[in-house]
């Protein structure tokens, strides 16, 4: 494996400094759009996969072509047939039912296609890694707009197992300019290229941090790199976005070399430090026992803590494990809602009047230490109010589970935890993950 190079390596390394950090890198001059559901972010999608001129890439863990997706997928055709470079990574198992339609006609248009870790039978399952998906979804076009959040490639009112609802799914995305799009890029050609050659950027990155004097150069690298867009820079993009700059943003990324718990880590942080509240929105519930005790903690000092999860459950045994922790968490104050109208699947962690994420990261084993994950953290009162706002209305919609009276839980519920708290463990051992959860 060769080292980074040394040449050019102030510029070079100066893009790559917030890999090499376990903790978010913060950067100003960024413009964030909240985008509510595939209603919000396709047309937000295909209107910039239009205008691209040099390149779009993408990636994805699920893909059905039926109803709202396929104008996206269009947009990624035709943009491709006009000579953009367009580059699409799909998970294995996550689009493993697409119809192999979808991927001919992309692919016969000049899409470069690549499956990463694609499932080849019931064998392949007994290879650790594959338990390890790109759960991740991202959008980079011409390096200068992103989209990163939980929407999948899927029409908000459709469902693989479910089939058809009236309601959309709950779900959040982010549209990005500035700074941020930049790890943002350099995180989805990864994917790509890993799925595509088996190996990415990261790999040599990884090598090159081994020699003491590269990494002092790395950590100064990375402080200058904490400073604004160029005065330049600022004032083009908020003549073309109309508004305020700058937006302190910072792309947090789990994966399994350097960042493994920077998204974990992150949300931990944040509810350690909240002082008024803390709304936790996502659909598969279990997280680790740091992040148990910071939420428990939180309620006991006065911050009103609200969790929204699932009243309409996609895996019933996801929606149970979220459910044995219910007790513990209310006697210590947490509030716990149930979304009603539909399916849930957004994540999105608010902390506060100005601290969120949003991405595709659960607060569950798989995504804390499993999966591929990509969230972005934003630090800017006047988006967190744009945030709270949406969420004000989506706990409107939700039922509150009533807190236990009594201090002691029943035999039943213990047997339960105690089973949930087994599979998780022995699942994360079968997958290579060792360690307390």
């Amino acid at each position: 494996m060769n080292p980074l190079p040394e040449v050019s390596s102030a510029h070079a390394l100066r893009g790559l400094a917030w890999y090499g950090q376990r903790k978010p890198l913060f950067t100003g001059g960024n413009d964030v759009t909240l985008l509510k559901g595939a209603t919000d972010q396709f047309p937000a999608l295909r209107a910039s996969i239009d205008d691209a001129k040099r390149s779009v890439w993408m990636a994805t863990y699920l893909v059905s072509p039926i109803g709202q997706s396929q104008a996206v997928l269009q947009a990624l055709a035709r943009a491709a047939q006009r000579g953009v470079d367009v580059h699409f990574v799909v998970d294995g198992v996550g689009s493993r039912d697409a119809p192999a339609s979808l991927w001919r006609e992309l692919e016969e248009a000049g899409v470069k296609l690549v499956v990463y870790r694609p499932v080849r039978g019931l064998l392949n399952l007994l290879d650790s890694s594959q338990w390890r998906r790109m759960h991740m979804k991202l959008c980079v076009v011409d390096d200068a707009v992103g989209f990163v959040g939980g929407i999948n490639l899927i029409d908000d009112r459709y469902d693989l197992a479910l089939g058809w609802s009236s309601a959309p799914r709950l779900d959040y995305a982010l549209q990005v300019k500035g700074a941020a799009v930049m790890p943002m890029a350099h995180t989805v050609k990864a994917m790509w290229t890993r799925a595509a050659v088996g190996r990415d950027w990261r790999d040599d990155i990884v090598h090159w941090m081994a020699d003491n004097h590269s990494m002092k150069r790395l950590r100064a690298l990375w402080q200058k790199a904490r400073l604004r867009l160029p005065p330049s820079e600022q004032k083009n993009l908020s003549a073309a976005s109309g508004t305020h700059l700058p937006m302190r943003c910072a792309f947090v990324l789990r994966d399994n070399l350097l960042q493994r718990r920077t998204i974990e880590r992150a949300a931990l942080q944040a509810i350690q430090h909240a002082r008024t509240r803390v709304d936790i929105v996502t659909p598969y519930f279990y997280p680790a026992r740091a992040l148990r005790h910071a939420l428990r903690n939180a309620a006991k000092r006065g911050v009103v803590v609200r969790l929204l999860l699932q009243g309409k459950a996609d895996y019933r045994i996801a929606a149970i494990a979220a459910q044995v922790l219910y007790h513990d968490l209310q006697l210590h104050g947490v509030r716990i809602f149930e979304y009603q109208p539909a399916l849930l699947h957004a994540k999105v962690l608010c902390v506060d009047d100005e601290w969120a994420t949003i991405g595709s990261s659960n607060l569950d084993p798989l995504s804390l230490v499993l999966n591929l994950e990509a969230n972005l953290v934003v630090r800017d009162r006047g988006f967190v109010r744009t945030l709270s706002a949406a969420l004000s209305i989506d706990f409107e919609q939700s039922a509150e589970i009533a807190p236990p009276l009594l201090r002691q839980r029943s035999w039943v519920t213990r047997v339960r935890r105690s089973t949930i708290a087994w599979m998780a463990k022995t699942y994360l051992r079968l997958a290579g993950v060792t360690g307390r959860y």
